[in-house]
């Protein structure tokens, strides 16, 4: 039984941390809250990752650390630095490997899809951030410090995420009513399943001659925020979906009251117009096929059920 270190209790920690469990290893899953899902191997602990001698004490003796945590959105610029230099001295000093949960910011606007070989070209300050955050990995990596890799994924289908579908859009199709989002409803799109990016964490940590790169997460082919609702209504047998695209400037005067609404508008070139991943070389490498868009959905709109079912 080998010790695994998941930092972050959210969508994708939880389901790592679930996976790692399922499988017989001994799970240790930090938060700051010390939530998490209760399950026999797992240790939840409440801890400050960004406190670099407190995430290596508890990561000692650790194979394994898998960075599945973030910031708030409107946080990102202050506080994952210090967030990734932890990390980075946590994996120097017991020697586990390090794997993160990425994202596509880092290669900013681009007409085609997206590959691994991608060089990082951001156009926004979130994605700055992310792209210096695997700049400083990769060469802490080929310095022979660490050992890491980064796991990207677009954004989340399961149950408790958070995109500009699940948080506008899907909320209004359940309950019958007209949604608007800041997008091209036409435009294909491609969407992760976090148990998708669970699986290709713990594939690409337990494989060494996975490290030192970035790989895409295994993800369905990609469909359009229209033809996702129109699936959402027909799986929650709710009312046939009616959407409208949200002007711009309707964001930003949104942006004045709420810092998620102002923190989307500098990502708004995700959604008006073709987002699309390709995840073929994780899929060879690793064996895995991405699970159903349906599927995913399903878990989606369970999960929002779940919550509001304890409330």
């Amino acid at each position: 039984m080998s010790l695994h270190v998941v930092v972050g209790a959210g969508p994708v920690g939880a389901a790592a941390a679930r996976l790692l469990a399922a499988r017989g290893d001994e799970v240790r899953l930090l938060s700051r809250s010390g939530g998490g899902p209760v399950l026999d191997g797992v240790e939840r602990v409440a801890a400050d990752a960004a406190d670099a001698a407190a995430l290596a004490s508890h990561t000692e003796g650790a194979v394994a650390l898998y960075s599945c945590a973030g910031p708030a959105y409107h946080r990102w610029l202050t506080d994952w630095p210090p967030l990734g230099a932890a990390l980075l001295q946590a994996a120097e000093r017991t020697g586990a490997v390090l794997v993160t949960t990425g994202n596509l910011y880092g290669y900013g606007a681009v007409d085609a899809p997206m590959t691994e070989q991608l060089p990082m070209r951001p156009n926004s300050a979130k994605g700055e951030v992310r792209a210096q955050l695997w700049a400083d990995a990769l060469a802490a990596h080929e310095a022979g410090r660490i050992r890491t890799a980064e796991v990207r994924g677009s954004d989340y289908l399961g149950a408790g995420t958070l995109s500009a579908f699940t948080a506008l859009v899907l909320p209004k199709v359940l309950a019958g009513k007209r949604a608007s989002a800041p997008a091209d409803l036409d435009a294909p799109h491609s969407w992760t399943y976090v148990g998708d990016v669970a699986r290709t964490l713990v594939a690409v940590a337990a494989d060494e001659q996975a490290w030192g790169r970035p790989w895409h997460v295994p993800t369905a082919p990609a469909v359009s925020i229209r033809r996702l609702a129109e699936r959402a209504a027909e799986i929650a047998d709710a009312p046939a979906a009616r959407l409208t695209t949200m002007p711009g400037i309707a964001l930003r005067l949104a942006g004045l009251f709420n810092p998620a609404a102002r923190e989307m508008v500098e990502m708004q070139y995700q959604l008006r117009g073709p987002f699309v991943l390709d995840s073929s070389a994780a899929t060879t490498a690793f064996g895995i096929e991405p699970a159903p868009t349906d599927d995913a959905l399903r878990e989606t709109i369970e999960g929002r059920h779940d919550a509001l079912s304890v409330r």
